[in-house]
């Protein structure tokens, strides 16, 4: 927990006040820290009088110590989340690489059933917490426990889907346990020379791509988006162990819930074989008619670059890029998009693109399988002029 310097603590309550997990209380006008305490670090920046500060180690850690790779798995309604079983396959390959197990980890009141699919699809070990306080996505609870076991286990590597239970889970561990974090990477590959996990992101807006290593902690952390890697073939032939966690009985949870709504999905563009994406290359926003009219006639899903969202002519839910939505279609036709690296990302997964742009030296045309140099609307008035004749 934090450390608190009583000589200096002059008891104005500005940590309390910061400290999201309510660990800070004052008492005769001093301040005090609970075992709540994330080590976040908030309350060591507020302070006026620095009475604040983190723990220190007194010690270079061993990281020879840490082995093996985990991936924290997802599941909702009884079901593995799609991003979980990308990871594994990923994982996969890592592990192979590197000569070291891979566990998925599940922490959830249906943990049991599902520890052969993930077996089936790449784990050599499932570490399993099931109990009926883990019913519901109980961040806090989860963020505990997993640290609890991440400190006796000691794996070298640990990754979660960046879903939004991830994206709060992840950065609260590697807080607690002193380490980096890698968010919404793109791409994961594990260095020959020193065997670290090097993570790639977008960087500065999209503008570069970077690549991160954690060489003076342990673990290795990264997040990462649904749609980035294949999903594995699954091999029921595949053998693993499953090792069953004991819950602490002092841990409580936090959340309870009280009513479940199941909300439809918002668009299907993840799943889509067939993609017609827009850029702001289509001139204006009334060209949108012609874009979704050729994608009904070739029974194909439309999908936009961020530039579209911003000025207003589609919704964020049709956004393919590394802030919107990640495709791996079998053919994505682009209409006028220049190609950003965070759209670029998205589309990574698309076994064929065909770009349709004016500039010969668009970012697109990069990665395209077939290039067509002219003028976008041009070419999809052309082409819905054909495919009405047939009709």
């Amino acid at each position: 927990m934090i450390s608190i310097d009583s000589a200096l603590c002059r008891g104005c309550g500005l940590c309390v006040k910061t400290c999201a997990q309510q660990a800070l209380f004052l008492e005769n006008k001093k301040a005090f820290c609970k075992d709540s305490c994330t080590l976040c670090g908030i309350c060591v920046d507020a302070c006026p009088f620095h009475a604040l500060s983190l723990p220190q180690k007194t010690a270079k850690e061993d990281l020879s110590a840490y082995c093996g790779i985990w991936v924290v798995a997802q599941c909702d309604q009884g079901r593995l989340l799609p991003v979980t079983l990308e990871l594994l396959g990923k994982a996969r390959q890592l592990a192979d690489q590197k000569q070291v197990p891979l566990s998925a980890v599940l922490l959830s009141n249906q943990a049991e059933t599902l520890a052969r699919e993930l077996i089936f699809s790449g784990a050599d070990q499932v570490l399993l917490l099931s109990h009926s306080s883990l019913a519901a996505e109980d961040e806090e609870l989860t963020f505990r426990l997993l640290a609890e076991e991440i400190e006796r286990r000691k794996p070298e590597i640990v990754l979660f889907g960046a879903t939004a239970f991830g994206r709060s889970v992840a950065p609260r561990l590697a807080a607690r346990l002193r380490t980096g974090l890698t968010a919404d990477c793109t791409q994961l590959e594990i260095d020959k020379e020193q065997g670290l996990l090097l993570q790639t992101r977008p960087a500065f807006g999209g503008n570069l791509m970077a690549t991160i290593a954690t060489p003076y902690a342990r673990p290795q952390m990264a997040t990462v988006r649904a749609g980035i890697f294949p999903t594995p073939k699954r091999d029921t032939s595949r053998t693993g162990t499953q090792v069953l966690l004991p819950f602490p009985t002092k841990k409580k949870p936090g959340l309870h819930v009280l009513e479940t709504q199941i909300q439809a999905e918002n668009s299907s563009l993840p799943s889509a074989q067939l993609l017609v994406v827009a850029g702001k290359g289509i001139g204006t926003k009334k060209n949108m008619k012609l874009v979704h009219r050729f994608a009904q006639l070739v029974g194909a899903q439309v999908g936009v670059s961020r530039p579209l969202v911003e000025a207003g002519w589609s919704d964020y839910r049709y956004q393919i890029g590394q802030t919107g939505v990640t495709v791996h279609p079998k053919i994505l036709l682009s209409l006028g998009v220049s190609g950003a690296i965070q759209h670029l990302a998205g589309i990574s997964g698309a076994e064929t693109i065909i770009a349709v742009n004016t500039d010969p030296h668009a970012p697109i045309f990069q990665v395209a399988d077939y290039k067509v140099q002219a003028d976008c609307i041009a070419t999809l008035e052309s082409l819905i002029q054909r495919y009405e004749s047939q009709k």
